[in-house]
């Protein structure tokens, strides 16, 4: 029984060490680290002279950084146990490196391109960026609203550019489908003049009375609806966190205080067996009284 127990008090120091190991600021940044070179190594790969030189030594790289990632993984897993698999950046770490381990030969090949996903996992180990990503999940409720609305812009813009500008520019205003597809070009701003709109107006001169406020309307007020979302999602996030850091402070103190605590009870208890088999030994040692 005691041999059980040395084991698993064994085991749970252990385990500390390494959730102690893994959540230091060096360690975190040799990861940033090996993933922005691991981003450098597979971009290497996409030139045909470089892969004609250096191909075979890329792939060794490309096996060595996988099997630190994995290792990596592993070490936080058997740290946080449970843990790990509750937090949604440990699932997504442990999906973008098994990603990475499925043979990529034959029909799945193409897998092979899925290797770069490595690189999305910069974003879980950058607090910043990951703040980034968590803030845009946290305000999709509220796109939704934006993207209801932006569609029915579409759609009314859609019908009446089919109905106004489909006889002067049947190539891009023909059919619905097609009016739908040029005013999404028009909202990126790529041509919308050029290509688009000056066409139309040697025969209708009062075309850019409809164009002009859809691109106003759809570029400008809606983008800056979406942003400001984002941006209100990331202040309230920020705000969230700044007011639960004293607590997360002084549950991690309690936590520190405890863990030396225990640490502390484990030595002493060790000790207490220690003594306990050296006071047997003596007794096995002596000599029966007569």
């Amino acid at each position: 029984m005691q041999e059980v127990l040395t084991a698993a008090d064994r085991g749970d120091d252990l385990r500390a060490r390494v959730a102690r190991l893994v959540m230091t600021p060096l360690f975190q940044n040799c990861v940033i680290g090996l993933i922005l070179f691991n981003a450098i190594t597979l971009g290497l790969e996409t030139s045909a002279s470089i892969t004609a030189q250096i191909g075979g030594l890329l792939h060794v790289v490309d096996r060595i950084v996988l099997v630190l990632f994995t290792i990596e993984v592993a070490l936080r897993i058997f740290a946080f146990r449970g843990r790990f698999f509750r937090d949604p950046w440990g699932i997504f770490d442990f999906l973008i490196v098994t990603i990475a381990w499925i043979p990529a030969t034959g029909p799945l090949s193409v897998l092979r391109a899925l290797r770069i996903l490595r690189v999305l996992r910069l974003i879980s180990v950058v607090p910043s960026m990951r703040l980034v990503v968590e803030a845009m999940l946290h305000a999709l409720p509220g796109m939704g609203s934006i993207v209801m609305l932006m569609g029915l812009i579409f759609y009314v813009s859609a019908v009446m550019a089919t109905k106004l500008f489909a006889e002067v520019s049947p190539d891009r205003f023909g059919s619905m489908g097609l009016s739908l597809y040029t005013l999404f070009q028009m909202m990126t701003l790529e041509s919308w003049s050029e290509a688009n709109v000056r066409p139309i107006l040697p025969q209708m001169p009062y075309a850019w009375m409809f164009f002009v406020p859809f691109i106003l309307i759809a570029t400008f007020v809606m983008l800056n609806l979406f942003i400001g979302v984002i941006v209100d999602s990331i202040q309230t996030l920020r705000k969230q966190r700044d007011a639960e850091l004293p607590e997360t402070i002084e549950a991690e103190a309690r936590q520190r205080e405890m863990e030396e605590t225990s640490h502390a009870l484990l030595d002493e208890i060790r000790a207490l067996r220690r003594e306990v088999a050296a006071l047997r030994e003596t007794q096995a040692a002596s000599p029966p009284e007569r």
